[in-house]
């Protein structure tokens, strides 16, 4: 396992992504961008990106906050997350620049990349889709739904997978129902699994907190895991 930080821009911005790749093999190889929740840039990101490594992929976790940029508490997290949320062009031309940054990497072939994401990372992975990005498909993880509005999508090409928890409080079922109608009038391809007595951060397992409705479910973390890898290998070989 090797791995290097590497900064990027976007306008006056700088930020620093966690690249992860098995250097015992040889040639470029899949990449899969890793974007993080509303805290930023952390070591569960940077953790998923090395295991997509040890899958044979390069991992890259991406930031959208600006290098250094973290936040810790609930209202940290807000303060972060809240602006890109008012402003999706913005957060696009940042996750634009990421992918951008993973395809000049010499370990990488420039064709064959994916994204997934957490969270708020969920919701950048499917505007990446929604903005026409070149990838070969995306992976929300527990991840917000919300279309932005007063942006037209182009045609969606990613394929795109949703792992949800069912009694996430963030992504009601209304929603849930307006993706789904969203992406089939987009002509995606696109599938969503829905773990029944599942909350919101289900895959970390540091995540407790009843008022927010975050917690972790062992199951539906190594289920979506695994129906991550089977869709990865379909879209990337």
């Amino acid at each position: 396992m090797a791995t290097r930080r590497i900064e990027y821009r976007a306008g006056d911005t700088t930020f620093e992504g966690h690249m992860a790749w098995d250097d015992g093999a040889s040639g470029p190889r899949p990449a899969v961008l890793v974007s993080h929740a509303w805290g930023g840039r952390d070591d569960f990101s940077c953790q998923r990106a090395e295991d997509l490594a040890a899958l044979g992929y390069v991992g890259f976790a991406l930031d959208v906050y600006g290098k250094g940029v973290h936040g810790g508490t609930v209202g940290e997290n807000q303060a972060l997350m809240n602006p890109l949320l008012g402003d999706r062009a913005l957060l696009r031309r940042r996750l634009a620049a990421a992918l951008t940054c993973i395809r000049e990497q010499p370990e990488v072939d420039p064709g064959r990349v994916a994204a997934i994401g957490y969270c708020f990372g969920g919701l950048c992975v499917l505007d990446m889709a929604r903005s026409g990005a070149d990838l070969r498909g995306v992976v929300s993880f527990h991840g917000l739904l919300s279309a932005p509005e007063g942006m037209a999508n182009d045609r969606i090409s990613s394929k795109v997978l949703v792992l949800h928890g069912h009694d996430d409080p963030m992504v009601p079922p209304d929603q849930v129902l307006a993706f789904e109608q969203e992406m089939t009038a987009a002509g995606a391809d696109w599938q969503l699994h829905a773990y029944g007595h599942t909350q919101h951060s289900f895959t970390n397992p540091e995540a407790n907190n009843p008022d927010l409705g975050a917690a972790y479910q062992p199951d539906a973390a190594r289920r979506s895991w695994v129906s991550m890898q089977a869709f990865l290998e379909e879209v990337l070989t």
